[in-house]
């Protein structure tokens, strides 16, 4: 089970890579008007809804107003989706426009734009590829495989277990990735000074924010409305990102056998979602369609995976149940070609055996 560098269509037949890029091209050209009509619709109603969630904290019940958290939260992440199109240069024709967005959404996101642009840079790059796996520990789109696992001391197989526990990686580490990881310049070079200043900025523009609404409105709603949001959307924007690259049919392979479209489309996952949460995730789910092509905008990424009739015969589709199953499976065996959870462990209990003469 490797990456096959020439996927095919679902009656068997092979198609021309180049005739099938070709023809979901014209989905890259990003539309000003849907863009900005997105764009719109997405932080106006979370400006109001934020709003609403301190009225509410007041003048009707702050139980109410952490209920709104969840929906809000479902705005950071489209929000977080645009950002993400920003990066690739995907969202508008103009660099300065992507640039202006980006960093704008980087502040409700708590995401500093520059920097996670290019580690995301990197990850499109090498994901899958089991010999360009990442350093700094990335726990999501990476993985051990299991002779790795196999090879480690019990003291590091525990920790590595516990590191990816659910609870721990889905639950527990997003929002101190978000909240506080992303506040320092972790696991940057020296010489990215733009990265590392946008880092800076980044918390500065939060800061001032946050600095604002508590003079207003006293120290106690804004952290119990803001950082509900902020945990909520990060548990949420994690899972997506873990799912979409480790789920149990996904393909790894080495480097020889590797090709960025055999893994495109056996190594990224289609969610297959309800449509609220569809619209809410901006069709990230099509991710297979975004690794193919990553300057298709979020609000094309669909049509184009409707368009190619090779997706359904290669791609793996994931139920919203699947897809919450998917972080269980963390190892990639080498020998069977799959992903595994990881292996039981056995107590080896010796009784002795009593020699008898």
């Amino acid at each position: 089970m490797h990456p096959d560098p020439l996927p095919r269509h679902a009656d068997g037949s092979a198609p021309d890579r180049r005739v099938m890029l070709a023809g979901l091209s014209a989905f890259q050209s990003p539309s000003t008007r849907r863009s900005v009509t997105q764009l719109g619709i997405t932080a106006a109603p979370y400006a109001v809804l934020v709003a609403f969630m301190y009225y509410a904290y007041y003048h009707i019940s702050p139980w109410l107003s952490l209920a709104l958290a969840l929906p809000a939260a479902g705005l950071v992440v489209r929000l977080f989706i645009i950002q993400h199109d920003c990066g690739h240069g995907a969202y508008f024709r103009s660099r300065w426009a992507n640039e202006a967005v980006g960093l704008l959404c980087s502040l409700t996101t708590y995401t500093p734009y520059a920097l996670w642009r290019r580690h995301h840079a990197a990850h499109h790059a090498v994901w899958n590829n089991l010999d360009k796996r990442p350093s700094g520990g990335d726990i999501y789109s990476g993985c051990l495989t299991l002779a790795e696992y196999e090879a480690l001391s019990p003291i590091r197989q525990r920790l590595y277990r516990a590191a990816l526990h659910p609870l721990v990686s889905q639950l527990l580490l997003p929002p101190v990735v978000f909240v506080l990881v992303y506040r320092i310049p972790f696991d940057t070079p020296k010489g990215w000074r733009k990265e590392r200043a946008s880092v800076y900025l980044t918390n500065l523009g939060i800061g001032a924010f946050l600095l604002t609404l508590t003079l207003l409105l006293g120290w106690e709603p804004v952290l119990l409305v803001q950082l509900p949001v902020i945990t909520m959307a990060s548990i949420i924007g994690v899972w997506l990102f873990s799912v979409q690259h480790r789920f149990e049919h996904s393909v790894w392979a080495r480097q020889t056998e590797w090709t960025a479209a055999g893994a495109a489309l056996q190594g990224s996952s289609w969610l297959r979602l309800p449509k609220v949460l569809q619209w809410f995730t901006g069709n990230i789910g099509f991710h297979h369609v975004h690794h193919l092509m990553p300057r298709v905008p979020n609000y094309r990424l669909q049509a184009a995976h409707r368009s190619e009739p090779a997706f359904a015969a290669n791609v793996t589709g994931l139920t919203l149940w699947q897809a919450l199953r998917s972080p269980s499976f963390t190892l990639w065996d080498e020998a069977r070609g799959a992903m595994i959870r990881f292996p039981r462990r056995q107590r080896q209990v010796d009784w002795g055996r009593r020699q008898v003469p």
